[in-house]
């Protein structure tokens, strides 16, 4: 069963995805929260499995108690729902520790799947939206020279194949695709996803893209 807190300051849009979430079995809605300072109250007290966190709200928005929720070091993980698919909130609020994002007009089944992933320790944004993602944030990043990537003790940890991994991560590949590009098998590749997450201390695929950017592993447009 999971369990999911639900955060909007719309009360016709927590009623719509409470309708929703329990329409099916393996879902509960254990709390509601009309604005951040709620959900971080509600977070500490429910421990939900996943926050499913809107962004726009009054007083403190979703990116703040996406932060402190996370900062926390408890287990819920936070999935921002976003109106636009490149809102600048919503990569604000990946930056702070959110493991991904899904549109308001996503359908039931995707956002159903996407709580499901989130729950179980994956990240919930599409390769190609990743990628759009990504050269949004590569805007923002200093333009003088390439970090010194091996400096990083948590990259030198890395194998060379760990390495090749990472890179393939941070370029907003599957797991399908980095398999068929490394011709690897898909459990060998999330066998290696599993450790280059568990090495660099990453809680999903949004923090490795991210890790692999501020390194200078992974550049937009990135293809090779």
């Amino acid at each position: 069963m999971t369990t999911v807190l639900i955060v909007d300051d719309q009360p016709l849009q927590r009623f719509g995805f409470r309708m929703l979430l329990e329409s099916v079995p393996d879902t509960e809605v254990v709390g509601e929260a009309a604005h951040g300072a709620e959900a971080v109250r509600g977070a500490a007290e429910l421990r939900p499995d996943v926050v499913l966190m809107d962004v726009r709200m009054p007083g403190m928005d979703g990116i703040e108690a996406t932060r402190r929720i996370i900062a926390t070091g408890g287990r819920s993980r936070i999935l921002v729902l976003t109106t636009f698919d490149l809102d600048e909130y919503a990569h604000a609020a990946l930056r702070a520790g959110a493991s991904g994002f899904l549109l308001k007009d996503a359908r039931p089944e995707e956002l159903l799947a996407g709580i499901r992933a989130v729950a179980a320790g994956d990240a919930v944004i599409a390769p190609a939206l990743t990628r759009r993602l990504l050269d949004a944030y590569a805007q923002h990043l200093p333009r003088q020279g390439v970090p010194d990537a091996d400096a990083d003790p948590r990259l030198r940890s890395l194998t060379d194949r760990e390495r090749e991994i990472l890179v393939a991560i941070g370029r907003g590949w599957s797991n399908g695709e980095i398999a068929a590009r490394l011709v690897l098998s898909e459990s060998t590749v999330k066998t290696h996803v599993g450790r280059v997450l568990a090495k660099i201390g990453a809680r999903d695929r949004v923090q490795a893209v991210i890790f692999a950017y501020d390194l200078g592993l992974a550049r937009p447009n990135s293809t090779t």
